[in-house]
């Protein structure tokens, strides 16, 4: 077994009074955050002052026991926070350009603490993989396994991932919007010439995707409660199908789902 500690000595990443930082949460995501380019900006804002260390290392959570080798910071300071209540400030330490993002660490969590010493833990850190390229939005899923948050779709939107664009862009379809802070559900169709993908670079972009109802619900909550919706797909169509046939089954999938975020 080799660990992470003995491939960061190997590229001379000095680890000295060191924490671990074992990264979860939402709104968004570390790993959302991490898609775009700003998980040292998410990691640095605090709830308290976890980072009473001279390094952290990074680990953001991908499934069960694997997580993604986020970086080596130094703690250079911390203030008192606008969006949580305490900021620190942080430098990524050089000689690990070729690792952050490639690096799959295993461990077991077996507690709820998700910061803990590197001295007493740094040893169990496994290296389970080390992928040939950054880790990047994951590829299409296929249809009917689409759940995404709504960070992870404006990821997809603005990298123009080609997988989900293609998969996407190729079909009409019927989906679900769920408001992950009510479980009350939106019901919508795609019938455009670039199908789904074309509907959902909307919400992307605004939010509502211009809907009546969603755009009220944002007005009243404001535009950052769109963190709140989840999108997935109920049921695709070839370009063959005619949009009255798409919206049929809409209005068919409204009523099986009893979706309260649609007025008709």
């Amino acid at each position: 077994m080799i660990s992470l500690v003995d491939i960061l000595k190997m590229n001379g990443v000095p680890l000295r009074r060191w924490k671990i930082h074992l990264a979860t949460g939402s709104n968004p995501t570390p790993l959302d955050a991490y898609y775009k380019g700003q998980f040292k900006e998410w990691q640095e804002n605090q709830n308290k002052k976890n980072f009473q260390c001279e390094m952290v290392v990074g680990l953001i959570h991908l499934h069960g026991d694997q997580w993604l080798f986020g970086g080596v910071f130094k703690i250079l300071g911390v203030q008192k926070g606008t969006v949580t209540p305490y900021l620190y400030r942080t430098e990524l330490l050089p000689g690990q350009e070729d690792l952050i993002g490639r690096v799959i660490v295993r461990y077991k969590r077996d507690f709820r603490a998700s910061y803990i010493k590197g001295s007493r833990f740094g040893h169990l850190l496994e290296v389970s993989e080390i992928k040939p390229q950054r880790l990047t939005v994951e590829p299409f899923p296929g249809h009917n396994r689409v759940v995404l948050s709504y960070d992870r779709l404006c990821t997809i939107v603005n990298q123009h991932d080609a997988s989900w664009k293609s998969a996407l862009s190729s079909v009409k379809g019927v989906y679900a919007i769920a408001d992950s802070g009510t479980g009350q559900l939106y019901v919508g169709s795609a019938t455009g010439n670039d199908g789904i993908w074309q509907r959902w670079v909307g919400y992307a972009d605004s939010g509502h995707g211009g809907n009546k109802e969603l755009k009220a619900l944002l007005a009243r909550k404001g535009s950052k409660y769109a963190r709140n919706f989840q999108y997935t797909i109920l049921e695709i169509a070839d370009f063959h199908a005619t949009d009255e046939e798409i919206k049929e089954r809409e209005q068919h999938w409204k009523r099986a789902l009893l979706s309260r975020l649609n007025r008709n």
